[in-house]
């Protein structure tokens, strides 16, 4: 069977990236090596968090989007806007005019990504209670922890509540309507405005789907500047977008930490930023935590307000957020149609496939053989210094000897057994010369 290819929204300007390693320091799996000066990253390791993003000082490592233009190919173009979007902006500047402002860079109707929270609180404690076995069940809502727990945390993989997150139940929501009130689908373009890499992935190449019910993304930074320039610039008007009722105070918190487990009906934990998330699970794995029903997860700090592509300060947008209020929001010209008219419809479409591991601790797929790489792991790590300096290219000595032992690298890249061997004569020193230039290019020498 063909493994599935895996869209990944990370990339690297090789021509800016001076191999400075703060990337591979942060990534929380060992994704990212350098070589030949540069920065790589492993495919099969990286879950689009967006660490490296985050770490970079010379913003060598960019988050692709779709171009901004394709969205004129359609008639009816829907902006799916998470309410982070506008927990960016201060009170200056009201709900209306920022969407009359969104409408103005182009798109004709914009779609609130939490509308269909309620709905889904009420499915997750249903499907907590058809599936008792999974302890702890762990919330679909975050892509990058979803890919975490495939390739780190296999183990845990059938933990993950198979139901489709509030992003796609909207989007699924949006198109049904447009096409039920007899716009032709071909003229749909459906485009979710994201805060972090993640969600790109997702969409790109879906987990537990066949395909997404979104047409592309755009980054949240690129449509920010684009507002924010027309409403400082312009005189702001109210959108004349048809409206759905306000969003509830709990659907407006829903992509903040807590948003989720606060609507569970049981002992629930909410951790958010990537690297606690790790911690916590391998308690969980190791059963140093018990008796826990369900886990809302996130990879960014304060959840999607923390978000690689977010341009104001989380804190800031979650206070804005948690103060919002519907009397705050005035609808225009109210839709004939909201999601509750949907509910039936959306409920029979809301589960989504099993979801499959993809470890990347596994050596190798034989059994046998990948225990005999895992024996030459330890003899090697009985050699290596046990330093983690990095200088071999790898993240720590673990992962430069499981590179070792896959092929992927040289004992004589490591500079205590180099040194050791040019004081005993068995690496000339040009030798060991051309490895260090293999690892950190000829600039540096």
């Amino acid at each position: 069977m063909a493994v599935k290819h895996f869209h990944h929204a990370l990339k690297i300007r090789t021509e800016t990236c001076f191999g400075c390693t703060h990337c591979m320091k942060v990534c929380p799996t060992e994704a990212i090596r350098i070589r030949n000066g540069k920065a790589i990253i492993q495919e099969n390791r990286c879950v689009d968090c967006g660490e490296c993003f985050k770490a970079c000082p010379v913003k060598a490592i960019y988050i692709d989007q779709d171009d901004f233009e394709r969205i004129k190919a359609f008639d009816y173009r829907i902006a799916l806007l998470p309410a982070v979007f506008t927990g960016q902006f201060s009170r200056r500047y009201n709900r209306e005019q920022i969407y009359s402002a969104i409408e103005a860079t182009g798109f004709t109707h914009i779609c609130e990504v939490e509308q269909s929270s309620e709905l889904l609180a009420e499915q997750i404690n249903k499907y907590a209670e058809s599936n008792p076995a999974k302890k702890p069940l762990i919330s679909s809502f975050c892509p990058a922890i979803i890919r975490l727990i495939q390739v780190r945390f296999p183990s845990l993989v059938n933990n993950i509540m198979l139901l489709k997150p509030p992003l796609d139940i909207t989007a699924l929501y949006c198109r049904k309507k447009f096409t039920d009130e007899g716009v032709n689908p071909a003229k749909i373009g459906v485009f979710y405005i994201t805060p972090c890499a993640a969600k790109i992935a997702a969409v790109k190449s879906p987990v537990g789907e066949d395909y997404s019910m979104i047409t592309g993304v755009i980054n949240m930074d690129f449509l920010y500047n684009r507002v924010y320039h027309h409403l400082k610039n312009d005189h702001p008007t109210e959108t004349k977008t048809a409206g759905e009722r306000p969003l509830t105070p709990a659907s407006t918190r829903w992509t903040l930490t807590h948003g989720e487990s606060d609507h569970f009906n049981g002992r629930s934990f909410a951790v958010d930023e990537i690297h606690n998330v790790i911690d916590f699970l391998e308690k969980v794995e190791n059963d140093e935590i018990r008796n826990v029903d369900f886990l809302e997860l996130r990879a960014c700090d304060e959840s999607c307000a923390g978000g690689a592509l977010t341009s104001a300060n989380r804190f800031l947008i979650v206070e804005r957020l948690r103060n919002t209020k519907p009397a705050d929001i005035k609808i225009v010209e109210p839709s004939k149609k909201t999601i509750d008219d949907y509910r039936s419809y959306l409920e029979t479409r809301l589960a989504i496939q099993e979801i499959k591991p993809r470890p990347i601790m596994k050596l190798d797929d034989d059994m046998e053989e990948a225990m005999k790489k895992m024996d030459k792991v330890k003899e090697l790590m009985n050699i290596l210094p046990g330093t983690d300096c990095a200088v071999c290219g790898a993240p720590t000595c673990q992962s430069f000897a499981k590179d070792i032992v896959q092929g992927d690298a040289d004992i004589r890249q490591c500079i205590f057994i180099q040194k050791s061997r040019e004081n005993t004569g068995e690496l000339a020193l040009p030798d060991s010369l051309k490895l260090m230039k293999e690892i950190w290019g000829n600039e540096k020498f």
